[in-house]
Formats: structure tokens, sequence, C-alpha cells
């Protein structure tokens, strides 16, 4: 595994020149780049846990560990942040959820689907790394990765508003002042808008005393972060385990876009190599948090924004950046202030977010140029994202539940390629006739 050497005089970038992966300025440039990289993660890595409401501190560890995983797995020659992936909000939401009916065992189940979910995707990962993305991209076409996203982010809409309904004012100002920001400031201020957004509706929820401050008054100042094991046994494990395993498909797709988007930024094809080693890391990452009470992990496209503004794509930054999350964890009365954030703001927050999720979709369709004029195009679309929307469930013996999310994407799925496969047999003309190109960079999250 290389190490790096200096770039230039080691403090100044040229500017048509950029910082490689295996290059890095000088110690204090890139210590502070790194740290510029933990803020940018910081806002949105912080909220699945809220939104989970899994434990912040041990969120914040297994991001910082999963990073410094990913750079051992591709030794050092891709630059990434793994941060919170919010294609497990929903899922989690109902695995949890589920524990007040007796249908599962909440956190359990939950981190058992998040270990699935990784497990699977490591495979994937020494499948690509192998075969190849190409068949990646033949699987999981434009209008289908577009869906998919789309889908998961407005099958949300229903917890946004239940947040949103417990405090109304608050919600409002917060979702105001949150794009205010995203318009009104340029550069990485209004790439984590949603950040400024909760710290703006924060202070708002304080002035009309909306704020509980008991569990961090009682909240040591350094300490382990809080560990839960996954729940294998239960029954209701594998009645939630189904609507985990769509949330593969969109790791996959943000994991592809980040390499692609690292590879046409430093000019370097050889980086798209790492393809499938990138694929592994993030699904070692998001099985060791699964087994620890972390949240599943991500490429993150916050961090993308850094380097593009930067031009510093050097891995040494992300050594950095993993370090100081580690850190950050060890002080459980940070991670009470977090979990102060009150419902007012969070509803506020999350219409913004779970809608942006589902526009990520949406731009996949428009940067890929999807034919929306054929058939199977079409209805791959509409039946799955009234599906998402709508809540559709499938319910079995023994509390066995498939969730809207779950059925959307296999309905999408046969669709799309069912649909194809009986129309170029047919010669009807209501197929997807452009080439299956690859999806574009998605990122980690809505800023991206």
């Amino acid at each position: 595994m290389p190490l790096w050497k200096i770039h230039g005089d080691g403090r100044t970038v040229a500017p048509d020149a950029v910082v490689r992966p295996e290059e890095r300025l000088n110690w204090p440039a890139t210590i502070a780049i790194g740290v510029q990289h933990v803020i940018a993660m910081f806002g949105a890595t912080f909220l699945v846990p809220i939104l989970t409401h899994f434990p912040v501190p041990t969120t914040l560890l297994f991001s910082g560990v999963g990073t410094i995983l990913f750079l051992l797995v591709t030794r050092n020659r891709l630059p990434s942040y793994l941060g919170s992936s919010f294609a497990f909000i929903a899922p989690v939401t109902a695995a949890t959820a589920a524990n007040a009916t007796g249908a599962s065992d909440g956190i359990g189940s939950a981190l058992a689907g998040i270990v699935a979910v990784g497990i699977l995707l490591a495979i994937i990962g020494v499948v690509v790394h192998t075969a190849g993305v190409k068949w990646v991209d033949r699987f999981l076409p434009p209008v289908l990765a577009g869906t998919i996203v789309a889908l998961i982010g407005f099958n949300l809409a229903g917890a946004a508003h239940g947040n949103f309904a417990q405090a109304p004012i608050t919600a409002t100002f917060t979702l105001a002042v949150t794009i205010l920001f995203a318009v009104v400031f340029r550069g990485f201020l209004g790439r984590i808008s949603i950040f400024l957004g909760v710290i703006a509706g924060y202070i708002f929820a304080g002035i009309r005393g909306e704020l509980d401050f008991s569990k961090v008054d009682k909240a040591a100042w350094v300490g382990l972060p809080t560990f839960h094991l996954p729940d294998f046994v239960s029954p209701g494990t594998w009645a939630v385990m189904a609507m985990f395993l769509p949330v593969v498909l969109v790791l996959i797709a943000e994991n592809v876009g980040h390499v692609r988007g690292v590879a046409t930024m430093v000019e370097d094809p050889k980086i798209n190599e790492n393809t499938g080693k990138a694929l592994i890391a993030d699904g070692i990452s998001t099985t060791l948090a699964g087994f620890f009470g972390g949240s599943g992990t991500t490429t993150y496209g916050e961090n993308i924004g850094v380097m593009a503004s930067t031009r510093v794509y050097s891995t040494a930054a992300y050594w950095v950046a993993g370090i100081t999350a580690i850190l950050l964890s060890m002080s459980p009365k940070f991670g009470e202030v977090i979990n102060s954030v009150p419902a007012g703001v969070l509803g506020g927050i999350t219409t913004a977010l779970y809608g942006l999720i589902g526009v990520i979709g949406i731009k996949i369709w428009v940067d890929n140029k999807v034919d929306f004029s054929r058939p199977v195009n079409q209805y791959t679309a509409a039946v799955a994202l009234i599906m998402a929307v709508g809540g559709f469930q499938i319910t079995g013996d023994n509390g066995f539940v498939l969730g809207g999310i779950v059925i959307a994407t296999v309905t999408a799925i046969i669709i799309y390629h069912g649909g194809n496969a009986i129309a170029r047999l047919r010669r009807t003309g209501a197929d997807d006739p452009k080439p299956l190109a690859a999806v574009g960079a998605l990122g980690g999250d809505p800023e991206s």
C-alpha cells in the first residue's frame, strides 16, 4: 500500500493541477482538509441515527472505522468517506416500529438487516472485482436505478408528516431557513444547507422552549459508545429482512457512481479498476457497523464536493477524517446533544430531505435521458412509485410483512426486465431501446 509523496511545495495547488490520491500537501494543510471532510459529512451522517433512533456516537465511530477500512481495502488508491446511508432509513424505521406491535425485535432485527445488506454487498463486490462491472450496468439501467432511489425517498413521506405535525411552527421555520441557506450561499456553505438548517431550527426550538437537556446533563464527557448486537433468532427478524434487500441496489449505484466520479475528476481511468474493491470495502464496513449497533454506510457525495472545491484528492486527508470521527464518537455528552434535536426540527428537515432523495432518482432519469415515451419505462416508474407512496403491504402468517419498498422494487425489476423481454420478442416497440448505460454519480445523500 503506497504512502504519499509531497505535491509541489506542499502548501499550494496550481490552477491547472490536482493533488492525486497518492500525493498529499504538508501535514498542517492535510489535517485542515481532513477536518473539513468531517464537517462536510457530519450534517448527513448524524441525521440518520437521529431519525432511526440509533446511538449517534456509535454511528460516528463506525463511519470513521469504515472510512479507514475503505482506505485499507482499496490500498490508498481511492479517496472516500463512508458516512451513514439514507437508503437504510425506511427499512430500519419499519423494523424498529414493528417492535411496538410485537412483530419484530426492534433494533436487533434492524441490525440483522444491515448485516445482511453488508454481506451481500461484499459478495457482489467480489463478483464485480472478478468479472467486471458491466453486468451491474445491465441489471441496473438508469430508469430502474432512478426508480428505486426515488421510491425509497417518497416512501418516507408519512414519517416526515408525523414529525412535522408535532410542532408545525418550528418545522415550518426549519424548512424555510434550510431552503433559504441553499439558495443564498454558494459553494461549501450551500452544500451543507441541511446541517445549517438543523442548527437554526435547533436554536429556534430552544427559544420556543422545546428542548430537553435532561439526558445531556447526565451524560459523561468521555466514554465508549453504546453497542447493540443484531438479532438473528427472533421470528420477527426474518419478517423484516426482505425490506433491507433493495438497499443493496442503491449502495451499488452510489459506489459505482463515486468511483467513476473520482476517476473523471482526477482524469485517471485506472481508478475505475477499484470498483469491486469499493463495493467490498463498503460491504465490510456496513457489516461491521451492523454487528455492533451502527448505521449502514456508503460513499459520500458531500466529500466529493470538498475534493472538487479544493482539488485535493489525497487519501491522507481521509485518514485524518476517519480518525477525527472516531475521536468525536468517544463523547457520550456530544451524542446526547445531537439526540436532543426536537421533533419539529426533524419534521422540517425530513420534509425536504426525503423529497430530495426522491428527486435524486428523477435526476438519474434526466441525466441519462431516459425515454419515457416507451411503455416499459413508463410502467416501471409509474407502478413502483405509486406502490411506494401508497405504502402497499403484503401481510402473511406469523406477522410476516413485505413493505412498500420491497414490493415496489421487485415490481420495478419485473416490469422492466420482463417487459423488455416480451416487447423485444414481439417487436412491439414498447421496450427500452437505448444502450443500458451506467448510472451517473449519486453521492452519499440528497445534498450531492
